[in-house]
């Protein structure tokens, strides 16, 4: 008992704070014994004497009700704070990512079962007038679709649908690069424009490599007045996801309905990342007006509406014959294990 006094007297000692700041990411699964949390902040080098402090928790009666998480850690913490967040869940991480190209109506639900936030104090929070005037959209714009950058982020726990909000709309803030500025003038373009057009095409492309073309084709239809005809656009007016537009759809009556009203939409249709904003403000230097999709989402692109029509009956074609070989080759598969032994 003696030397456990002494030991434990000991681990008060070591395990005072000290002026180290940093801090490590470290997760704790659940239903890792203390033995294992205890090691794994050793490897972090937060704790030097593993053993000691699995001793130390235990005489207190703390090694037991550790809440799991991710955890962002000051390596100078004292043995102390170390129990207390770990029983506490201060300084737990929510991690949340918000994939390219999804519409609020899509990555709301995402956020609030993440960070265990109400929905509806989420859809308060996109319209929220200061974050609108700050922006800088135009008057009417009664969201901040398109403006919540889509990336990974880490969030504290208990934080609020506003904060959240303000911290995505700072990182699209960051994001966007200060040359732009420059060539939004170039372009003849205000950022609420850019930011528009460029999740159309964030919508539209599958194929990276793709997106300043398919940006260069949409800027050619609004240069010569045309429709610019996107899907997409469709399928957020009918808050649909992806899928294929038939021409009932085309008749909805909606300013997102591309296909009715010329122009560009009133706003974004869905958060594009930084790839298709570039591409938008710096598309190809192409002709093309059309472009047709392939099943694997590559497009062929043409400059008039006669090769247009050529290309569709093209991919098409294509489509039909790859659907034969496909089930040729599992007639094939299928008629080789029937003959094995």
């Amino acid at each position: 008992m003696r030397r456990l006094g002494m030991c434990l007297l000991l681990g008060t000692v070591i395990g005072c704070a000290t002026m180290d700041d940093t801090t490590v990411e470290l997760t704790i699964r659940p239903g890792s014994p203390f033995r294992e949390i205890a090691d794994s902040l050793h490897a972090h080098d937060v704790v030097r004497f593993p053993r000691l402090f699995g001793a130390y928790a235990a005489r207190r009666g703390r090694d037991r009700s550790t809440r799991y998480g991710t955890y962002v850690i000051r390596r100078g913490a004292s043995w102390e704070g170390i129990l207390h967040a770990l029983q506490t869940g201060e300084g737990i991480i929510n991690r949340v990512t918000i994939p390219e190209g999804l519409p609020l109506w899509e990555s709301l639900p995402i956020i609030s079962e993440q960070l265990v936030i109400p929905l509806d104090s989420l859809e308060a929070a996109v319209r929220d007038p200061g974050l609108l005037t700050r922006l800088g959209v135009p008057t009417g714009t009664s969201t901040v679709e398109g403006y919540l950058f889509p990336e990974t982020y880490d969030f504290p726990s208990q934080v609020t649908a506003r904060f959240v909000v303000e911290q995505m709309v700072t990182r699209f803030e960051q994001r966007w690069d200060p040359a732009w500025d420059a060539r939004l003038i170039e372009v003849k373009m205000t950022r609420h424009q850019v930011v528009t057009l460029a999740s159309i095409v964030e919508k539209e492309v599958r194929k990276g490599s793709e997106r300043p073309t398919v940006a260069a084709v949409y800027l050619n239809r609004l240069k010569v007045r045309m429709a610019l005809q996107a899907d997409p656009t469709v399928q957020y007016a009918m808050k649909v996801r992806p899928g294929r537009v038939l021409y009932r759809h085309l008749t909805i009556d909606s300013p997102y309905n591309t296909y009715k009203y010329p122009g560009l939409p009133p706003g974004p249709i869905a958060a594009p990342g930084k790839a298709s904003l570039e591409a938008t403000l710096f598309p190809a230097k192409v002709p093309y007006r059309f472009f047709v999709a392939h099943p694997d989402g590559h497009h062929e692109f043409r400059t008039t509406y006669e090769e247009h029509l050529k290309a569709i009956t093209y991919v098409r074609e294509a489509a039909r014959l790859d659907s034969l070989a496909r089930l040729d080759s599992i007639a094939r598969a299928d008629s080789t294990r029937m003959d094995r032994p």
